[in-house]
């Protein structure tokens, strides 16, 4: 079953006092490839997160948004950076002595200088943070998947449709191609007539003439590497579990076999199915961009 690359989840895990609200959004992208937005208490778990992830996903622009809370409030924790603070008293007496300039140093205005006071990432619970996290992870996964797999399942009811619509569009310009040959043949027939009024042509020169015509229009080839193409783009969808990318490489064939057909095909009626199945030939890529 295919899945689209589109979905939004959230969800929350607790355990004990820690809660954490995931949330997974993903859109369109050739590859798989991350963004994160996470607590600097889950810095070192940032491989792992990506990890989980990426087995789930395997194509599309994850953005990641994980909140966590604790009833403790130690999610993070402040620390004093001494050996700071006394480079910075220090350093704040010399230049009183150099200048002469007299008064104490107060407590404030060394607490109000740049990383005097700091967060403590090295918190130990750390672990049970990134448990926390992983149970959100998990249940955000399920809900995101499912979401892109029920899109998935209307996306692949329109794949369908138009594949029967190619196959019909198809077979009509086989039926038309069939009759080219012929009727070229004919009207060359009927020009060479009123050309040469008063002796007759070679026969058997005018017969070479007429195959070598009736070769470059003949589609038939073409017509039947198409409808090839459109049971195989079905087989890939029932088939591959992530089928995007072949199914954007069988298109660019499905596109080169009506190319060629309408080039050879001097016909308007078959100029105008050529146009038409351009048409959802390019529509069939448009939609592939929004599949794994």
């Amino acid at each position: 079953m295919i899945s689209s690359m589109t979905g939004f989840g959230r969800a929350t895990h607790r355990l004990g006092d820690i809660e954490v609200l995931a949330e997974i959004r993903s859109v369109n992208n050739r590859f798989l490839d991350f963004s994160l937005r996470i607590p600097r208490i889950l810095a070192d778990y940032e491989s792992q997160i990506k990890e989980l992830v990426g087995k789930s996903l395997s194509r599309g622009r994850i953005n990641i948004a994980i909140t966590v809370a604790s009833e403790n409030s130690n999610v993070q924790q402040l620390a004093l950076n001494k050996p700071l603070a006394a480079s910075y008293y220090r350093l704040v007496r010399e230049l009183q002595q150099e200048l002469g300039l007299s008064g104490e140093v107060q407590l404030n205005q060394l607490l109000s200088l740049p990383d005097i006071i700091v967060v403590d990432d090295r918190t130990h619970e750390a672990e049970r943070y990134w448990e926390c996290t992983r149970g959100a992870l998990v249940k955000v996964l399920e809900g995101i998947q499912q979401m892109r797999r029920q899109e998935g399942e209307q996306l692949l009811k329109d794949f369908v449709q138009r594949i029967a619509t190619l196959d019909d569009k198809i077979t009509r310009v086989s039926e038309l191609g069939a009759q080219r040959p012929a009727a070229e043949m004919e009207k060359l027939r009927q020009r060479i007539a009123q050309l040469v009024k008063e002796s007759r042509p070679d026969e058997g020169r005018l017969e070479s003439e007429l195959a070598l015509i009736a070769d470059r229009l003949d589609i038939t080839e073409e017509c039947v590497r198409f409808h090839s193409h459109n049971k195989a783009f079905l087989n890939i969808l029932e088939t591959e579990a992530a089928p995007g990318r072949k199914l954007n490489f069988l298109l660019q064939e499905m596109h080169r076999e009506v190319n060629t057909i309408g080039s050879k095909a001097a016909s308007i009626d078959i100029s105008h199915l050529v146009v038409e199945i351009k048409d959802e030939v390019e529509k069939l890529r448009e939609q592939i961009q929004n599949i794994e």
